[in-house]
């Protein structure tokens, strides 16, 4: 407990996806431009104040918030922290619920409500340092959100009712905010929004995405832009030329498909047929060869049979995509999935899942092995038990592989190394670096 001649020092915890992330930056800047004392899950338990910015996406994320939230709250009780506040996604939808159940946190506030939480701690939200975050990542790269919200209406999922419609931010706005992470060391940037290829329409009345592009890879010092959650959808292709035109834009491309049988995908509201999916991914590779593509995909929708698992394992085999990731369903109240029955068991949809990741598992090996002998490009990462770790510009932060690298000179997280592939894993490589 804090003595009362002693500042407050606030610690905040964050749940869920790289756009939360984003959040608890903007939150931090806010703080400490207000000189307020502001960390990042610090483990020491020197502060007096937690914010618990929650998810609240699927159950597993759900029951991850709450026991979060509670675990604070014990802190609270045995005179260990002053104040628990919580906002994010779980706040946004349950806020009565939460109110009702958990009355020991002091406030809830939901994802818009930030001005509003500011004021528990007497300060005044500065529109002016929208783009001043305090980075919780390593200095060397940072998210980029260039939209809240979604307009898409897919029956699985309650982002649009948590995150409200789709409202994307000025290219200015988003150039500026790229200038000071660069000030601020960060050389690769990874864009992030609901859905990427939106962007733009609400206010631009069009999809701006490649004119954002090459304003952003314009930036002097900015060295990697890669593209995360991109709707298939009406894709717009122009994406890929300003890709393949522009040097620092990585050769990378995650696209959510969730599903690859037609049967489901309507069900899903996705708004596209597999046929479709597999014509916009040739028309992809065909402009871009050796093109990274990830996807993520949902096993044990309402209704889903043995035959529809099958026609997903033969899409995986027939694409071969870089990157998979994969989850099971979660049968979230207020989406229109909700109304279907979820009629497949929750063992039955763990089972299905690895069924599905172990066809990538083969994928993924047998794509690692033919990079033996080859030189990528790579960023270091960090040092742990004495070996470098990095990524290649085919890989994002924590979701894809990770190279292991060799070295008899000192590297620094941030440097750019090529590196030569000498061994490979499932999900991960191993190689030197080629000093020049």
């Amino acid at each position: 407990m804090k003595t009362k001649n002693k500042k407050d020092k606030v610690n905040i915890i964050t749940l869920g996806c790289s756009k939360n992330l984003v959040d608890s930056e903007v939150l931090s800047g806010q703080l400490a431009a207000a000189d307020v004392n502001v960390l990042h899950e610090s483990k020491k338990l020197d502060h007096n104040i937690v914010v618990v910015n929650t998810c609240g996406f699927i159950d597993k994320a759900k029951a991850e918030s709450i026991n979060t939230i509670l675990e604070q709250v014990e802190l609270k009780k045995r005179g260990k922290l002053d104040k628990v506040y919580v906002t994010g996604c779980l706040s946004e939808r349950y806020k009565q619920n939460l109110e009702d159940e958990i009355p020991e946190v002091d406030a809830f506030f939901g994802t818009m409500e930030l001005p509003f939480f500011l004021k528990k701690f007497n300060v005044d939200y500065k529109a002016e340092l929208v783009g001043e975050r305090v980075l919780s990542t390593p200095n060397h790269y940072a998210y980029l959100k260039i939209s809240e919200g979604c307009n898409r209406t897919c029956s699985f999922c309650a982002i649009p009712l948590m995150r409200g419609k789709h409202m994307s931010r000025s290219i200015e706005s988003l150039v500026d905010e790229a200038k000071f992470l660069v000030s601020k060391g960060v050389k690769e940037i990874m864009l992030i929004a609901q859905e990427l290829t939106y962007y733009g329409l609400d206010i631009y009345k069009k999809r701006e995405l490649p004119k954002l592009l090459h304003a952003l890879a314009d930036i002097k010092g900015l060295k990697w832009i890669r593209l995360h959650y991109a709707y298939p959808s009406k894709f717009p292709m122009e994406i890929i030329d300003v890709m393949k035109e522009k040097e620092n834009i990585c050769n990378y491309l995650d696209m959510p498909l969730q599903h690859a049988s037609n049967k489901m995908l309507q069900a899903m509201k996705r708004q596209i047929t597999r046929e479709e999916m597999e014509n916009i991914i040739f028309e992809i590779k065909s402009k871009i060869p050796g093109i990274c593509l990830r996807t993520t995909l949902i096993a044990g929708f309402p209704g889903e049979t043995q035959d529809d698992v099958a026609e997903l394992k033969n899409f995986l085999q027939k694409i071969e995509f870089d990157r998979v990731g994969i989850f099971t369903y979660s049968h979230e109240e207020n989406t229109s999935a909700y109304n279907l029955i979820d009629d497949v068991s929750p063992e039955e949809k763990e089972q299905r899942a690895q069924e599905i990741m172990e066809v990538q598992q083969e994928i993924s090996l047998k794509k690692n092995e033919e990079k033996i002998g080859k030189i990528f490009k790579a960023i270091i990462d960090k040092r742990e038990a004495g070996k470098y770790v990095g990524r290649t510009e085919f890989d994002s932060v924590e979701v894809d592989n990770e190279v292991i690298v060799h070295s008899q000179k000192k590297l620094s997280p941030g440097d750019f190394v090529h590196v030569k592939i000498t061994n490979a894993f499932d999900y991960d490589l191993e190689g030197v670096v080629i000093h020049n």
